[in-house]
């Protein structure tokens, strides 16, 4: 039986495709369109999966959306009528969009779908999951865990913000939640906005801003912004914000409690937008340890799964792992909205359709920590996505006479290597796209950890972003205990955690803040050691990428070091590159050395120059 999973309309939007309640497909329709978080119906995502599973529309048994719009207009329109007349204006903006469209979202998804081919659909086919119920399913139906609390967190769907379900075998029971306006992620986004980095993308640029600042406004946003129980529950003051009714996330009393700093986008980054960002950091964490804590405590389960938006903070889940709250801790890669298609399938499958499931661990329930790898869960790596061979790669090369040298499987990792020593900055083009925002060794950049120059290098001449923004290490798993205050598995980069202190440096920080720490050498691999000294870690597995693990494991025996730096192969405001043509397109518009494709390795010395582009304002900044 096969499901086809839609998330569509907001943002991210994206489709999967379960058979008999395995993942074969998945994408976002933002690889493809080459729009960042393209947010219209993931038409491209959805061939793309068909494609993969060897099946056409006749073939799909269910289809399924991942959140309800009805609920969500219900929400629109209870929240604009609570807060009457503030609004208006935003109200007739959002309306006419409501009634013509969203409204009648089942008919506009059905006709998209018949247009694609699926002739016999009707109406009252399509499913619809709820928005929560779907980042739950996501969490739960692909961790390796039998029995697991799930936490889902974001900004809002159709009226929860956050919900706490429980998940054993195939079941999923919603056990607590909290409704709009009272939000966590809105929260964090409001502060994200106000230091001037876009909503819905720029909450990890406020998350790698934070260790560079003090959380000195903290007390004042407990004080005035936020109520928080024992327990972890909260609501906030609605008097220093404006999402519910305005065009904007926050206004005039929230700009005096902060003493008028808001910051404008591209504007200089000044210490006190730092400070905002390391205190709005510290609350999230301390609402989040409060409400884990008081979950494991009251239903004594070893197990924890994450989803949602604000699962994307990998500092606050780090905290949640040192704490030692729970045993094991499972993060959905695709953590956003896209991942609401996937677990919306998977909702169908076990939920809808009552399957049975079943896991690698369904022996042993009451796992040890560390007892589960990367292969245990479902996800397969989350290398879900579009995939070249080196036939296909070699016809794109051969059509735009692109210089190129062919490398055998025996031979490629100490090649690349070579370069890697070199101090080169290589892309990685392999295999199955990521499905998720993370880079996880498929289509990324990689580089030397060691290097001192690299991470202002890889910012300002490669990523053409923010120079305070800090590069993930990927570590070969087997080693991460060497490098790092960490033993468990880390697959999909969203976990923190601190570089082991006999790896660190002595630095002299006295008079030091804001962006003149960075210049500082802290470790024994500084491109990967954030001001703070943490890390975002990826473990690499040899099961689930053994090109990956084996490149790495050759740099290890070249250098006795077992981490690269791992960024996502793309620039600023553009998507993760899909193709070997958008890999090519990016490799000549930046300052790139070498690019992988498969097996063919380019140098950029050897290229056309009439290949050369200019990147740099290609795409709207994010």
């Amino acid at each position: 039986m096969r499901i086809l999973g839609l998330s569509a309309f907001y943002h991210d939007s994206s489709a999967c495709l379960i058979e008999d309640g395995r993942i074969v497909a998945a994408c976002q329709e933002e690889r493809l369109t080459r729009i960042k978080h393209d947010s219209n119906f993931p038409a491209r995502s959805l061939q793309y999966c068909l494609q993969q599973a060897g099946c056409g529309p006749q073939d799909i048994d269910h289809i399924v959306f991942y959140e309800k719009p009805f609920l969500k207009f219900e929400r629109l329109l209870e929240t604009y009528l609570a807060f009457a007349p503030r609004g208006f204006k935003s109200f007739c903006k959002a309306m006419p969009l409501w009634l013509n469209e969203k409204l009648f979202q089942k008919k506009l998804l059905a006709d998209e779908l018949q247009d694609l081919g699926f002739s016999k659909l009707q109406t009252q086919d399509i499913l619809f999951s709820s928005h929560h119920l779907s980042h739950a399913a996501s969490a739960f139906y692909p961790s390796p865990f039998t029995e697991a609390l799930v936490l889902t967190m974001d900004g809002v769907g159709e009226w929860d913000t956050t919900t706490v379900y429980l998940g054993r075998g195939s079941e999923l029971t919603k056990i607590k939640e909290l409704h709009f306006p009272h939000s966590l992620g809105l929260l964090y986004s409001a502060f994200t906005y106000y230091c001037g980095f876009k909503v819905n993308s720029g909450e990890y640029k406020l998350m790698g801003l934070a260790p560079y600042g003090k959380p000195i406004f903290a007390d004042i946003i407990r004080q005035h912004l936020i109520d928080v129980k024992a327990d972890g529950s909260f609501r906030l003051n609605l008097k220093y914000f404006d999402y519910c009714t305005g065009l904007t996330m926050t206004n005039k009393a929230f700009d005096q409690l902060f003493g008028g700093v808001q910051r404008q986008s591209e504007q200089e980054l000044k210490p006190v937008h730092m400070d905002l960002a390391a205190s709005i950091q510290a609350v999230l964490e301390d609402v989040i340890l409060k409400m884990t804590r008081a979950l494991a405590t009251e239903h004594k389960i070893e197990n924890l799964c994450l989803a949602g938006g604000v699962a994307l903070n990998c500092v606050a889940n780090g905290k949640i792992h040192d704490e030692k709250i729970f045993k094991n801790i499972w993060v959905q890669p695709a953590a956003g909205d896209a991942g609401g298609a996937l677990g919306a399938a998977q909702a169908v499958w076990y939920g809808h359709l009552k399957n049975i499931r079943h896991t690698p661990l369904s022996a042993a329930p009451k796992i040890p920590t560390a007892s589960w790898t990367s292969a245990d869960d479902q996800m397969q790596g989350a290398y879900l996505g579009p995939s070249f061979s080196n036939d296909e790669i070699l016809k794109f090369l051969e059509s735009k006479k692109i210089p190129y040298t062919f490398s055998a499987d025996s031979v490629l990792s100490e090649n690349v290597v070579q370069h890697l020593t070199s101090e080169k900055v290589i892309g990685w083009f392999q295999g199955r796209m990521e499905f998720g925002p993370r880079a996880l060794g498929n289509r990324s950049i990689i580089a030397d950890s060691r290097s001192r120059d690299m991470q202002k290098k890889l910012n300002l001449k490669i990523k053409f972003r923010e120079s305070f923004r800090p590069f993930a290490p990927a570590v070969l798993a087997e080693d991460v205990a060497d490098w790092f205050d960490y033993t468990e598995v880390s697959p999909y980069m969203l976990m923190v955690a601190q570089v082991r202190k006999d790896k660190l440096l002595p630095t002299q920080s006295d008079g030091l803040f804001g962006i003149d720490l960075l210049n500082q050498v802290r470790s024994e691999i500084p491109a990967i050691t954030h001001v703070d000294n943490s890390a975002r870690l990826q473990t690499v597995h040899q099961d689930t990428n053994p090109r990956f693990h084996d490149l790495i494991n050759t740099f290890k025996k070249k250098t006795g070091v077992s981490v690269l730096i791992n960024t996502s192969f793309n620039v600023r405001g553009e998507p993760i590159v899909c193709t070997p043509e958008d890999a090519y397109r990016c490799f000549m518009g930046t300052d790139m050395d070498v690019l992988v494709l498969g097996n063919y390795i380019l140098l950029k010395e050897n290229q056309p120059a009439g290949e050369r582009v200019d990147y740099k304002d290609q795409f709207e900044l994010d």
